[in-house]
């Protein structure tokens, strides 16, 4: 793990290339406008699927367990399955949150592995290869989520408009609360209609549990009000570069950074790394070990890898937690 030295920066909120987005393009629920532009230490979760979520929790509750509780972070950025563990750990302690994964009564697959993220069903190869032919489409990564957004626009257009409703019912199940947390915790998501970000916080005026739909909503379109939302993902895996302006930012990735988008659009983790280093953040980055490394590709939605990825996630945070220890102090 590397790090450099911090320094504070103001933070301007910017498109998937890096521009910053004009006051007139930012939507009126985004609450990238409203976070505090310097702080010392934020917390970024990125997205990973059903087995993803188990270990990112794993890794938190490792690292706490060890003695280092990095739910104290000034700010918390949450993508997709991300999205969920931030809700989750902000309102139950990450031990309890382990301890349900590792007691839950066992899920098999029957079947295909239909997806966990979105509320449409499906299976993760037809969801895939769907997505895969849009990104090999699109020219950039603008045109990539407003091809992504138009596709749910007809998703949608083909329901009979109750997916959305059972969908935030599935979501809420998951939360140990239903509130947002005092605390900043950002929940990213995309307009279906115009591909543009969006972050909510607890002044969006936007229900937690719909926020986190909307982050989890994959390909399929999540409904808020009269608004339309894809997967936080569609933007950025991890967005940890909503977290500039603080001194210190550690990244926990799921798929290790990876990102299916061409190198060249700058959606990477590395690219995102690259940008809080040029602001001045020291950034540390967690992904899953060798080991564990197998959960996190298609197979990330099978709910029966969430047990095995939350041990894996839990050994991986109780190990590191010496190393982070003067980084996050």
């Amino acid at each position: 793990m590397n790090t450099t030295p911090s320094s504070s920066l103001h933070f301007t909120p910017t498109t998937a290339s890096g521009r910053p987005v004009p006051d007139e393009d930012q939507p009126q629920l985004d609450a990238t406008r409203r976070v505090r532009a310097e702080g010392e230490r934020a917390l970024v979760l990125g997205g990973g699927g059903s087995a993803g979520n188990a270990w990112v929790i794993g890794v938190v509750a490792g690292l706490f367990d060890a003695g280092l509780d990095v739910t104290d972070a000034d700010l918390i950025v949450g993508t997709s399955a991300g999205s969920t563990a931030a809700a989750q750990i902000t309102s139950a302690t990450t031990m309890e949150l382990l301890s349900g994964i590792l007691t839950a009564a066992p899920q098999q697959r029957t079947g295909p592995v239909r997806s966990h993220a979105g509320p449409f069903p499906g299976s993760v190869v037809n969801h895939v290869e769907r997505t895969g032919a849009i990104i090999a489409a699109a020219e950039d990564a603008v045109d990539m989520r407003r091809r992504m957004g138009a596709a749910a626009l007809e998703l949608d257009a083909a329901s009979d408009g109750s997916m959305s409703e059972r969908w935030r019912d599935t979501v809420a199940a998951r939360l140990p609360s239903q509130h947002w947390p005092e605390r900043t915790v950002l929940i990213t998501a995309v307009d279906a209609r115009t591909g543009e970000p969006v972050a909510f916080d607890r002044h969006s005026g936007v229900d937690l549990a719909d926020a986190i739909a909307a982050s989890c909503a994959s390909g399929s379109p999540h409904a808020i009000g009269g608004n339309l939302y894809i997967d936080g993902g569609y933007r950025r895996n991890e967005n940890a570069d909503l977290a500039a302006g603080h001194a210190r930012v550690l990244v926990l990735s799921p798929f290790a950074g990876r990102t299916r988008h061409p190198r060249e659009w700058g959606t990477h983790l590395a690219a995102q790394v690259d940008e809080l280093l040029a602001r001045g953040s020291r950034v540390e980055t967690i992904f899953p070990d060798s080991d564990s490394e197998h959960m996190f590709g298609a197979n990330a939605m099978d709910p029966s890898l969430r047990p095995p990825a939350a041990r894996a996630g839990y050994d991986q945070g109780r190990a590191l937690a010496g190393q982070l220890t003067e980084f996050w102090r």
